[in-house]
């Protein structure tokens, strides 16, 4: 789905929000969201990705320079902006820092030689005013061809930033410790207003400290605006078959709360806590420690009927994908107890799907699903 398609449904959700909320505090949206997100992938890595994340369209919010910015939405095939820590950004590059512009090959003529060349005049063309903004000194490393989308189709992404279609003219420095650049990054990009009110950006920053936890930062040009991410992620691989789901252990902490930053009004769509499982098998949710919030079906999809209750949201609640969103409803926090969840088998499915045919580049899929959460519902559509 398009962005822009995208985003004119989640205002039209918005707007039914509003309507069946009528009787309620009214409910308003942010450009600032904060997202805990927690994805148990059992089909192609067996691995868990943790994540926090805040997003915003807003250079106030997360500060771009203004001419980075306008620059970058300029430059004709430019579909993102990454910088990572992340240990191997793409094949290729190990224990390296890179600076990832991603680039549609729509419309390049020729063969793989002619598109890596026009992918390194694009990225050549960005990379000076990038190393500026940021106080990097990268250099141009090599130029990567994404073939592989399957998470991407599995997840109902855009795959921008790793995808079919995408070539990325890569840029490394010495890699960094997390710690680092969050402190480093989150000075320059989050005012203080934003940094001091708590929040994820609480959890991000103890998160930031372990040593396999990785930094992402992306900036998303569409049109007259752009998506302006920041994403500290952590992994583990899954050694026994996940049948109980802590979100909360697994991010290290006995509770959390919602920045202070939106105290100034009903905001109860800019925080959320996202599972999302994979599996092999057709697994179903059989027992969750908080209450479902009433909901309504619009066009196939589940949204909640009165945004003042919190609680889970499962849409679907069985298959061989799970997607399970808490809001906070009027409440500003919620400990790891209320939580948990209970997944098990439903019945038995067909045979695994080779994770060696499976290569994401380096960038984690938590920080695809972060990105477009709010521009579109990650339910399966099969």
């Amino acid at each position: 789905m398009q962005i822009v398609k995208a985003v004119f449904s989640l205002i039209v959700t918005f707007l039914l929000f509003n309507a069946v909320s009528a009787y309620a505090q009214q409910p308003r949206l942010a450009t600032f969201h904060e997202t805990a997100q927690v994805i148990v992938d059992q089909r192609f890595q067996n691995k868990t990705s943790t994540s926090i994340t805040v997003m915003s369209t807003s250079i106030q919010e997360i500060r771009i320079p203004v001419e980075l910015d306008q620059k970058i939405r300029d430059t004709e095939n430019v579909v993102a902006v990454v910088i990572t820590n992340e240990d191997q950004c793409v094949l290729g590059v190990i224990n390296q820092a890179c600076v990832l512009i991603n680039i549609s090959r729509e419309g390049f003529e020729g063969g793989i030689n002619e598109t890596q060349s026009n992918a390194r005049k694009i990225g050549d063309s960005l990379i000076v005013d990038i190393n500026k903004a940021f106080d990097i000194n990268t250099k141009f490393h090599s130029v990567f061809v994404h073939f592989d989308d399957k998470i991407n189709r599995e997840l109902e992404t855009s795959g921008i930033i790793s995808g079919r279609g995408i070539v990325s003219a890569v840029y490394t420095m010495p890699k960094s410790d997390t710690s680092f650049l969050y402190e480093k990054l989150s000075v320059i990009l989050l005012p203080k207003q934003i940094r001091d009110s708590g929040g994820f950006l609480d959890i991000a920053k103890k998160i930031s400290n372990d040593s396999i936890s990785s930094l992402t930062f992306s900036i998303i040009p569409k049109g007259a605006t752009s998506i302006f991410q920041f994403q500290i992620s952590r992994d583990y691989p899954i050694e026994t078959k996940m049948t109980s789901i802590s979100p909360l252990e697994l991010f290290g902490t006995e509770k959390i709360e919602r920045s202070n930053y939106f105290k100034a009004g009903f905001f109860p769509l800019n925080s959320l806590i996202q599972i999302v499982v994979l599996s092999n098998e057709t697994i179903k949710v059989t027992s969750h420690s908080s209450d479902l919030i009433p909901t309504i079906e619009k066009d196939g999809e589940k949204y909640p009927s009165d945004l003042t209750k919190n609680g889970w949201l499962f849409d679907p609640d069985s298959g061989d994908q799970i997607v399970g969103k808490y809001l906070f409803g009027k409440t500003f926090e919620v400990n790891k107890n209320d939580l948990k969840l209970t997944i098990s088998n439903s019945i038995q499915s067909g045979p695994p799907i080779d994770n060696s045919l499976y290569i994401l580049g380096g960038i984690a899929v938590a920080a695809v699903v972060a990105i477009f959460f709010y521009l579109k519902n990650p339910r399966a559509k099969r």
